[in-house]
C-alpha cells in the first residue's frame, strides 16, 4: 500500500463559507475534515440560540474572520477573499446574497471558475422558495417523512438527519464537489442549487421504483424496511432496551430463529403467509422480552441474525467494533465522530477545534490574499 499522505484528499481546495446553521455548515465540516481550506465567514452580532462556539463542532476544522458585510470595506475585502476560492458556500433565503453584493452573477463575473454552493430547504426557484421551514417541513412534502409512521401513530421526525444533512449537507457536498470537477478541466463555474426537498424526495429513489413495481405499499409500516415484516423491526428486551433485527434473507431469517429458539418448522410456514405475520410479530417480541439488551448481544454476537443492539451514541463510543475502527475519538474534550469515509492514501483528520468568531482575523487574510 502507498505511504499515507497528511492533509487529505481535497488539500489545496479553498472553501469560503457564509455563517450559517444546520447543513451549510456541515457540508463545510465534511470538506474541511477531507483536507480543504474552509474560511468561515462570521458576522459581528451572533444569536444567543446558537451552540457556544467551542462546541459547534459543524465548524471543526475551519478558520473564522469577522466581516460586517453592510461595510463597505468589509464588503471589499469579502469579494476579494471569494475571488480566491474554489468553492462557495451559503445557506441563505434566495436572493439575500444578491442584496449584499455577493450574488452569483457578480462573483463569477470576477472569478469564472468559481464554484457556487446555495443551500436551502425549498430551492432557489418555485412558489415556496421564499418561505420559512425547517428540516420536518421539507421532508413532509417531499414525501420522506410519511414513511416514518406507524400504526395509525402520526410519523415522528428522524431528527433532521433525513432533510438537513442527508438530503441537503451531503447532496450539497456532492454537488460542489462534481462542479470543481467541471471547472478544473473546463475553467467554467456554476452555481449548485442543492435544495433539502429535492435531496429527500432522491433518497426515496429505491422505494419509488418498488412502489412502480407493485412492492411498496403507499401506507407506512406495513412494507419491506418500515417495520411492516416481523424479521425487520425493533423490540424492547427485558431491561426496558431495544434490539433491532433485519434478518431479511432466508438464511438470516434461520440464524435469528436458532437464537430465539423459536420453532424453525412453525415460524418459517407463518413468515411465508402474511395473515400469520401478527402472531410471529407476536412471538418474536414475547422471546425478546425474556432476556436483556447485552444478553442477546451475547448470544447473537457470532451470528449472521443481523441483530444489533440499539445503543446511545456515548454506548456507541464504547463498542467494541466502533473502538477498533476508531470511529468515534474525543478531540479537545468533546466526543465526537471521526472524518467519513476512509481513504487509503490521503486520509481526512480533524486539524483544530471549531474556532471562536473572528479567532483567525488577519493571519487567515493574509494566508488567502
Amino acid at each position: 500500500m502507498s505511504h499515507k499522505q497528511a492533509g487529505g484528499p481535497l488539500q489545496g481546495v479553498k472553501v469560503i463559507e457564509f455563517a450559517g446553521l444546520g447543513p451549510a455548515p456541515f457540508a463545510g465540516m465534511l470538506l474541511a475534515d477531507l483536507g480543504a481550506d474552509v474560511l468561515l465567514i462570521d458576522r459581528p452580532v451572533h444569536s444567543a440560540q446558537t451552540v457556544p462556539p467551542r462546541k459547534n463542532l459543524n465548524h471543526r476544522g475551519k478558520r473564522s474572520v469577522v466581516l460586517n458585510l453592510k461595510d463597505v470595506h468589509d464588503l471589499a475585502r469579502c469579494q476579494a477573499l471569494c475571488a480566491r476560492a474554489d468553492i462557495l458556500l451559503e445557506g441563505f433565503r434566495p436572493g439575500v446574497m444578491e442584496r449584499l453584493g455577493l450574488g452569483p452573477d457578480v462573483l463569477l463575473a470576477r472569478h469564472p471558475a468559481l464554484v457556487y454552493g446555495r443551500m436551502t430547504g425549498w430551492g432557489q426557484s418555485g412558489p415556496m422558495a421564499q418561505r420559512a421551514g425547517h428540516d420536518i417541513n421539507y421532508i413532509a412534502l417531499s414525501g420522506a417523512l410519511h414513511a416514518f409512521g406507524h400504526d395509525g401513530a402520526a410519523p415522528r421526525p428522524p431528527l433532521n438527519l433525513v432533510g438537513d444533512f442527508g438530503g441537503g449537507a451531503l447532496y450539497l457536498a456532492f454537488g460542489v464537489l462534481a462542479a470543481l470537477l467541471h471547472a478544473r478541466a473546463s475553467g467554467q463555474g456554476q452555481v449548485v442549487d442543492a435544495a433539502m426537498i429535492d435531496g429527500s424526495a432522491s433518497l426515496l429513489t429505491m422505494m419509488q421504483g418498488m412502489v412502480a413495481a407493485g412492492m411498496w405499499d403507499g401506507a407506512p409500516g406495513t412494507n419491506l424496511l418500515d417495520g411492516g415484516r416481523p424479521w425487520y423491526d425493533v423490540y424492547a428486551t427485558a431491561d426496558g432496551q431495544w434490539l433491532s433485527v433485519g434478518a431479511l434473507e432466508p438464511q438470516f431469517y434461520a440464524e435469528l430463529l436458532r437464537g430465539t429458539c423459536l420453532d424453525a418448522t412453525e415460524t418459517l410456514a407463518m413468515r411465508a403467509d402474511p395473515k400469520h405475520w401478527p402472531t410471529l410479530r407476536s412471538r418474536l417480541a414475547s422471546a425478546i422480552r425474556a432476556r436483556t439488551r447485552d444478553e442477546w448481544t451475547a448470544i447473537f454476537a457470532e451470528s449472521d441474525a443481523c441483530v444489533a443492539p440499539v445503543l446511545s451514541y456515548e454506548e456507541a463510543a464504547r463498542d467494541a467494533h466502533l473502538q477498533a475502527r476508531e470511529t468515534y475519538g474525543i478531540v479537545d474534550g468533546v466526543l465526537q465522530a471521526m472524518p467519513a469515509p476512509r481513504f487509503s492514501v490521503t486520509p481526512g483528520a480533524i486539524r483544530h477545534p471549531p474556532p471562536v468568531p473572528g479567532e483567525h482575523g488577519e493571519s487567515a487574510m493574509k494566508d488567502w490574499c
